[in-house]
């Protein structure tokens, strides 16, 4: 374990020089390339027309069938009929026309009358005798008061008729061709139909009572009235033409939609689709691999953003890149050794991949961003890794099914991420896999049998369990190769049954006893600035590791014992104080415990001044160097060692108090935290003076709720009088 500690140290180490940084995302979007090449190439398929198929081809893609549009197109045009409007308003010219007619016929009879009677007139006074109108002068005169194209088209028989019959015939004759006429121009006539119209308005005037005369001439003047009312349309006709061609959908050929079953013949018209899908003509189509290169160039983008961003040092920067590099491979391998079972006809065999694993490790090694985030990419990497052998496509059912697995892992952690808890993450991730199961299911509205439903519960109770499993089981591994302090490790650490807290608690008891006053103190002081409690919490079990190598040195393992530092130099009692420090950092190193609780055992004195044996050395003649009266530090690099220090003194300070009250408290707490600020301990900190404000009303809260007055019972006042 040391030795692959010390790889990835200087694998580490490299990663803080840019090109290899860089080497290393150029890595990581080569094995996604590497995983999912598979997945987008085309099929090398040797097709012939009118040969069988070896086995059944799927379309790689979706694509518009123009030819099958175009012809379903054209058959709906095909079905759209010529429109013709029927101009009702022809009825009514012709009807007015021939009413014009027989008027005028009256009009012309009439005028003659009239004429007539003029002459008989003048003939009684001169006694001449009246001349009568012929026929022929009558015709005439109704062709004058009519148009030249209807005198053309009329024989002079109709006129002689008209201007031959009483006036009470022509009103009959008139009444009789007029409704024969709107009662034939009242339909649809067309070019084709108009020497129909006329006969069958003809058979209705012929069975009149009109003299044969007269009704000849009606006759002529009802075939004459009749004429074309229906019309086409060449707008309407067109308009109704862009309809139907708007309302042809596309037609297209769906990815995933079978082309040719497998024994089937290939036919010109399969072989024309197997064509236009570009299964005849892919090997040399760069397409497929230039659209997954640009999709891995924007995972990688994503996941450079969020290290770029990432507000961390250094050191902890580069092994958070490495760890996620190692976690993230390592399920884009199980990813991809899950997939080749499809190839052995095992379909669906993608809800079998451990979806939530990833997830999960990211989150409690790294944090809940990036373990999102994490979980967003597998599922895009799933969908095309686990496409069912269709090269190009994306299985959205697997992707899903990926991504609510991964982030049910995710969100169900809390920061308490025990072993139970991490088990019991993976139960929660089984449920909402076997919930997204089945609504995948009922969304492919399909049919399935019990046998298949039970694979699919128990593919999705399998994937979620082995999730945490494995989560379990990784989790040591890269804690120790990586140097990770996580949530896990610290609860691990601050279980009493510990090597090194039974070791305290046996050797030192007034040490033990010490640290976890000094832990309540510190663990809430770092929770109220938003420092982390827990790493405070545990690190102040061990910080005092060191006395468990001479307990009867210091005071709180002295239990009614002569103190030993009577009887020595004050420069060998600071030695053996000062030498705490060092021994339990070696004593954690041989442990081989986090490097934050070996920092912490380092930092939480600083190179403050052992002051009570600094003024008993310069009590005599010689003055001592007080350099020597100094514990070695480093001061306190974060804020949890500063508090940490500031606590112990505070809790030491205290506890040597008879009674102590909330005011004294108050005060030998600013004290201490004063004069910490006056020796420089907390200048390689990040503490701000309103932290240490917060810290301080802390600290005095929970002191005052540890030393608080006890109530006196009437029976022990009373004990108290009888001894006085």
């Amino acid at each position: 374990m040391d030795k692959i500690q010390h790889h990835f140290i200087r694998i580490r180490k490299l990663l803080d020089i840019t090109f290899f940084r860089v080497l290393f995302f150029i890595a990581l979007g080569f094995l996604l390339y590497l995983a999912m090449f598979s997945n987008v190439r085309p099929e090398k398929l040797d097709l012939s027309l009118f040969t069988v198929a070896e086995k059944t081809i799927r379309s790689p893609g979706t694509i518009e069938d123009k030819q099958s549009t175009e012809e379903k197109r054209k058959e709906a045009l095909d079905q759209v009929q010529d429109v013709y409007i029927l101009k009702k308003e022809y009825t009514q010219n012709r009807v007015d026309l021939i009413t014009s007619i027989y008027d005028s016929a009256v009009e012309v009879n009439e005028e003659s009358k009239r004429e007539m009677l003029k002459q008989q007139t003048a003939a009684s006074e001169n006694r001449s005798k009246p001349h009568e109108q012929s026929i022929s002068e009558k015709v005439a005169k109704l062709k004058a008061k009519l148009t030249d194209s209807v005198t053309k088209d009329l024989s002079e028989q109709v006129f002689s008729s008209l201007v031959s019959s009483k006036k009470e015939d022509l009103s009959i004759a008139k009444d009789l061709t007029v409704t024969a006429i709107n009662n034939i121009m009242s339909k649809r006539i067309s070019s084709d139909e108009v020497e129909n119209a006329k006969k069958r308005v003809e058979e209705e005037l012929k069975y009149t009572t009109l003299t044969s005369d007269l009704k000849s001439a009606s006759i002529e003047l009802g075939r004459y009235a009749i004429v074309q009312n229906e019309f086409y349309d060449p707008a309407a006709t067109e308009e109704l033409r862009k309809q139907a061609e708007e309302n042809v959908e596309p037609v297209k050929i769906l990815q995933g939609q079978i082309l040719v079953e497998q024994g089937v013949l290939i036919n010109r018209e399969i072989y024309r689709q197997l064509k236009l899908v570009g299964l005849l003509d892919n090997e040399n189509s760069l397409k497929p691999f230039l659209g997954l290169a640009l999709i891995i160039g924007l995972i990688v983008a994503v996941i450079y953003y969020y290290f770029y961003e990432l507000k961390e040092d250094a050191e902890k920067k580069q092994t958070y890149m490495l760890l996620f590099g190692l976690i993230f491979s390592l399920s884009l391998f199980l990813m991809k050794m899950v997939s080749l079972l499809e190839k052995l006809n095992y379909s669906e065999m993608g809800y079998l991949f451990p979806a939530a694993m990833g997830g999960l490790l990211i989150k409690i090694l790294i944090d809940e961003k990036l373990a999102i985030i994490t979980s967003i990419i597998l599922a895009v990497c799933g969908s095309l890794i686990f496409n069912e052998g269709v090269a190009g496509t994306l299985n959205m059912g697997a992707g899903t099914y990926i991504l609510f697995s991964s982030l049910a892992g995710v969100l169900f952690l809390s920061t308490q991420n025990h072993r139970s808890k991490i088990l019991q993450a993976g139960l929660f991730s089984a449920a909402i896999n076997v919930v997204t199961i089945i609504s995948l299911l009922f969304l492919r509205n399909g049919q399935f049998s019990g046998v298949e439903y039970g694979f699919y519960f128990l593919a999705a109770l399998g994937s979620g369990i082995v999730s945490s499993v494995l989560t379990i089981g990784l989790l040591p591994f890269l804690e120790a190769s990586f140097g990770i302090l996580s949530m896990m490790k610290l609860i691990e650490l601050s279980n009493p049954n510990h090597p090194l807290l039974r070791k305290i608690l046996t050797e030192a008891p007034g040490t033990y006893h010490h640290s976890v006053m000094v832990a309540n103190l510190a663990e809430s002081a770092c929770e109220a600035i938003g420092a982390d409690g827990l790493l405070a919490r545990v690190g102040c079990y061990y910080h005092d590791i060191g006395k468990t190598k001479r307990p009867n040195f210091f005071i709180e393992n002295q239990l009614n014992l002569d103190n030993p530092h009577d009887r020595l130099p004050p420069e060998k009692s600071a030695r053996i104080i000062l030498s705490h420090v060092t021994d339990g950092s070696a004593i954690l190193k041989k442990y081989r415990l986090p490097n934050e609780i070996v920092d912490i055992a380092e930092q939480h004195h600083g190179t403050s001044l052992l002051k009570f044996f600094f003024h008993k050395a310069n009590q005599g003649e010689t003055s001592s160097n007080e350099s020597d009266f100094r514990y070695p530090g480093p001061k306190a690099q974060t804020k949890e060692s500063a508090i940490i220090g500031i606590a112990d003194s505070v809790e030491a300070a205290v506890r040597s108090m008879a009674q102590p009250t909330p005011n004294q408290i108050e005060a030998l707490v600013k004290k201490i935290i004063a004069d910490r600020l006056e020796d420089g301990q907390l200048s390689e900190c990040d503490l701000t003076l309103k932290e240490l404000q917060v810290v301080s009303y802390t600290l005095c809260e929970t002191l005052k709720g540890i030393f608080h007055s006890r109530i006196e019972y009437p029976e022990m006042t009373k004990q108290k009088v009888k001894q006085a």
